[in-house]
């Protein structure tokens, strides 16, 4: 029964499009190709855009290392795609060494304890925005999510993902995510 009810919040928190107001909007990393976004990285960059342009937060920060290889990482191509499109450098914060959602988000936290940030609005996909909420409330900002609505993770590869975080979730807020993370890698 507790898996079923945290798969139901995981999605219902997946639904929140919105995201109203904090010190600064999170965009989660992902693929990038040689200095471009993924259709998924793209998606949340648009979203974390549209946040942007109604004033929702004055700061981006940006997040997402690279694999064994790549000439650039997924901040620098998401801060590249931002500026691109008429986000100034200078509102935007980049957390380039993180190879999961925890290492990136405890970089988070560092830049934000840094920058006098407190809250954020977390950018990425349905399936992930419960989890990524609880940890950055685990490492001490408050959180609210705004997840893309043009995700290319659609059908069965969403709904396995759903359960997946479900799991993950779960997990987490037993031995709580910092844990979770170290125990599944």
């Amino acid at each position: 029964m507790y898996l079923v009810i945290t798969l139901a919040q995981v999605w219902w928190v997946g639904r929140d499009h919105g995201g109203g107001r904090a010190d600064a909007i999170v965009v989660m990393g992902a693929a990038q190709y040689d200095g471009r976004p993924s259709r998924q990285l793209e998606a949340r960059l648009d979203q974390a855009l549209r946040l942007w342009e109604r004033g929702a937060a004055p700061v981006v920060i940006v997040t997402g290392g690279n694999q064994p290889g790549d000439r650039f990482t997924e901040a620098f191509t998401s801060s590249q795609y931002l500026q691109e499109r008429g986000v100034p450098a200078s509102a935007i914060l980049s957390e380039d060494t993180g190879t999961s959602s925890w290492e990136s988000l405890q970089n988070v936290a560092e830049l934000a304890n840094r920058h006098g940030i407190g809250s954020v609005i977390l950018v990425s996909d349905p399936f992930h925005s419960l989890r990524i909420k609880l940890m950055v409330e685990e490492l001490g900002l408050r959180a609210d999510t705004s997840s893309t609505r043009s995700s290319p993770v659609r059908g069965f590869a969403a709904f396995k993902k759903h359960v997946q975080e479900a799991g993950g979730v779960a997990l987490g807020r037993v031995l709580g995510f910092e844990r979770t993370e170290s125990l599944l890698g």
